[in-house]
């Protein structure tokens, strides 16, 4: 059984700009941060929390690479799921808001520091939910660089054995990580392949197409297998902005650049 959405992509596009300028502004709290990964992601999280995919508060939301917090934060303020003066406290002292997301971390329900485990938190939500007949889908957004870890590929062999057909993986795509390009580090492809080889269904698409990611989304299934969805993403999340030459893993934004950043956002959402 299909879940059709039916999305207004220009306001999840506009979503997208301002999950992007609220990300630029508390980076710029500290002056340097994990900005490019909230650019790379910020349609997948429009999508996900503005396009009527999680059910809020019911369904489950797996975060395994922790310093994408910042993206969850922002979504959440952009969707009412926590006020938006919160995202002032971002990476300070003592703030629920925490650079690298912990237990402690708000909306989702898991955050992995350790990159990889995520997967295996969200076997255990689907699980339970299965157990306790539940209707519930469990969402977990991981990232390709993490994708090297073992557990990630036992987890998805143990989740396609019991066939949890209300889990998703979502997966950011972006070529990056931080040794540098995940192709120059250890070549993950061909992706697509390997999951169908592990028993998903997958679904490859272009990450920063609020349309074709509504698709996949829709396309989850109540019967059959597990879905994947490796979303191609860029690490600048294509903003003229940010120089090539910018080391987009931890960015060090200075006033220049982020007053760069904030007139592209402001211009796409005039």
């Amino acid at each position: 059984m299909e879940t059709a959405l039916r999305v207004d992509a220009v306001k999840l596009r506009r979503l997208a700009a301002r999950i992007r300028l609220s990300a630029t502004r508390m980076v710029a709290i500290q002056g340097l941060g994990y900005l490019c990964q909230a650019m790379s992601s910020a349609e997948i999280f429009a999508v996900l929390f503005g396009g009527g995919v999680i059910r809020a508060g019911y369904d489950r939301f797996i975060l395994s690479p922790g310093h994408y917090t910042i993206c969850l934060y922002a979504a959440a303020a952009e969707t009412g799921l926590i006020t938006a003066e919160k995202l002032a406290s971002y990476g300070k002292d003592g703030s629920e808001l925490e650079a690298v997301g912990t237990e402690r971390t708000p909306v989702a329900d898991l955050v992995n520091g350790s990159l990889g485990q995520g997967l295996s938190g969200a076997i255990g939500f689907a699980l339970a939910a299965r157990l306790a007949g539940e209707g519930r889908d469990t969402f977990a957004f991981l990232s390709d660089g993490e994708l090297e870890e073992g557990q990630v590929w036992e987890a998805a062999m143990f989740a396609a054995h019991h066939r949890l057909d209300r889990l998703v993986v979502v997966i950011d795509a972006n070529n990056s990580q931080v040794d540098g390009p995940v192709t120059s580090v250890t070549s993950l492809e061909p992706l697509a392949e390997k999951w169908r080889a592990f028993g998903w269904r997958v679904a490859e698409v272009d990450g920063h197409d609020v349309d074709a990611l509504a698709t996949a989304f829709g396309s989850r299934s109540e019967g059959g297998k597990p879905l994947a969805i490796i979303a191609r993403t860029e690490m600048t999340g294509r903003m003229r902005a940010i120089p090539p030459s910018t080391d987009t893993h931890f960015l060090k934004l200075d006033k220049a650049l982020e007053a760069a950043i904030v007139r592209e956002l402001e211009a796409a959402l005039a």
